[in-house]
């Protein structure tokens, strides 16, 4: 794990990209990432499940990049058609699960029950559970976001002895996506500063997610205790993201 203090800048490509783009993507990400140029930071990036050994093989360990998966299952083999399991998807090279994005939650019928399961299975194999949390725009509205998020939070880590790899990333449902609406530092600062309260040292850190851009970034990592990003369609493009973790460092 990186050393205290650390800022994680992270992106998922979801369901974009063929091997060719991942690879290209991975080979600019690469010739970017010198020595030294982002001190500080964390940088992870998350392909789609068939591209995961693309991006390993044109992604080295020497260029600091974290690699992840999307999801994965809580089993670790058997007659589950269509799914990627723990050992699989490191297997294939990735060090980090994303669990729990509102997406699966919604479509993909990931309970908090599955959820806890997920966590549990990505850190009995030694790898860092991104754990994704956030609340519905009706939710918001009636004023249940600090709530319902730490719902999510405790029913996740419930019963763990050791949590300190999680990285937990606030991504309201309604700032995340192309026709999600920015939130504002003030609509974050509430719901980051209670899982801090609640979570504390058991974790690695806090990201946000949701609509982050250039033009918001700096303010956004601003917010107290909110220890790095989780971007989205903004860092698709290789130049952008590279933006993104340059103007990370320099804050």
């Amino acid at each position: 794990m990186p050393p205290p203090g650390t800022r994680w800048i992270g992106t998922s490509w979801k369901m974009t990209k063929s091997l060719a783009e991942a690879r290209r993507y991975a080979t600019a990400l690469t010739d970017a990432a010198r020595p030294g140029r982002w001190t500080g930071l964390q940088p992870f990036l998350i392909p789609p499940a068939t591209a995961l050994t693309t991006v390993r093989d044109a992604l080295p360990l020497s260029a600091g990049v974290l690699l992840g998966a999307q999801n994965a299952h809580w089993a670790d083999s058997g007659a589950w058609t269509g799914e990627v399991s723990v050992p699989q998807v490191a297997d294939a090279g990735a060090r980090l699960v994303e669990i729990g994005h509102s997406e699966r939650r919604e479509h993909f019928g990931d309970t908090d029950d599955v959820v806890h399961r997920k966590v549990r299975a990505v850190l009995r194999h030694g790898l860092v559970p991104l754990l994704c949390v956030g609340e519905p725009a009706s939710v918001r509205a009636a004023g249940g976001s600090v709530e319902h998020v730490l719902g999510q939070a405790r029913s996740a880590l419930a019963g763990l002895d050791d949590a300190s790899s999680v990285l937990v990333a606030y991504e309201p449902v309604w700032a995340i996506g192309e026709h999600g609406t920015p939130a504002r530092p003030d609509d974050v600062a509430g719901v980051v500063a209670a899982l801090a309260a609640e979570l504390g040292s058991r974790i690695q850190g806090v990201l946000y997610g949701g609509s982050v851009d250039r033009a918001n970034m700096h303010e956004l990592l601003a917010v107290d205790h909110v220890s790095g990003l989780f971007v989205g369609r903004a860092a698709w493009d290789v130049d952008a993201f590279v933006a993104i973790l340059d103007g990370a460092a320099e804050a």
